[in-house]
């Protein structure tokens, strides 16, 4: 079976200092661990997805919209890829291994066609990096879980605004969901 990479929500929205719901400097501290995941996941030719969430404000039944202040919406230049990650992504957007999907729940497999998408490439064990922690790389990684799939969380390429809920999520990844914590600084291989 087969291993993909997922960078959920690492987005200028979500890291820049100006960004409309940011968890700034700690999601700027990830930008190099996360751009090399990426860059060797490209560059081997392996399934890679960045799943980047879609918003528009004018939808009153969607519940973020009661939650957070308008962030990732469609057409701005917020849910763009943040810093080295989209020079890292630009010169394979023509290439099948990498998929840019739109995402408008917390969790990456909510209302997307993600699960169809990897078991077609019979993915059975999930990469995960972005932020934040706590929020959308945690569900995604639950909703991955209850489908099957091994987990590995990058812990040096993931972050949250939340230093307690960073840190209660690692947990959580390891201990409730027997996901795999790669520590900081481990060397990146495919």
């Amino acid at each position: 079976m087969g291993e993909t990479l997922i960078v959920v929500d690492y987005t200028v929205d979500f890291v820049a200092d100006d960004g409309a719901l940011t968890c700034g400097r700690p999601g700027q501290a990830i930008e190099g661990r996360i751009s090399a995941l990426a860059s060797a996941w490209l560059e081997a030719g392996c399934f890679t997805v960045m799943a980047l969430d879609r918003h528009d404000p004018e939808d009153s039944f969607h519940p973020e919209n009661q939650l957070f202040p308008p962030h990732n919406v469609a057409g701005t230049p917020g849910r763009s890829l943040y810093g080295r990650l989209e020079d890292a992504v630009r010169q394979h957007r023509d290439k099948a291994h990498l998929y840019e999907m739109d995402k408008t729940r917390y969790s990456a497999f909510a209302g997307t066609d993600l699960d169809m998408r990897l078991r077609e490439r019979r993915i059975d064990t999930i990469h995960l990096a972005g932020v934040c922690t706590d929020i959308c790389v945690l569900h995604t990684a639950v909703e991955a879980y209850n489908l099957g799939y091994s987990l590995v969380v990058h812990a040096d390429a993931v972050q949250s605004f939340d230093p307690q809920g960073h840190q209660w999520a690692l947990g959580h990844f390891q201990n409730v969901l027997g996901a795999e914590i790669r520590e900081q600084n481990e060397k990146v291989e495919v």
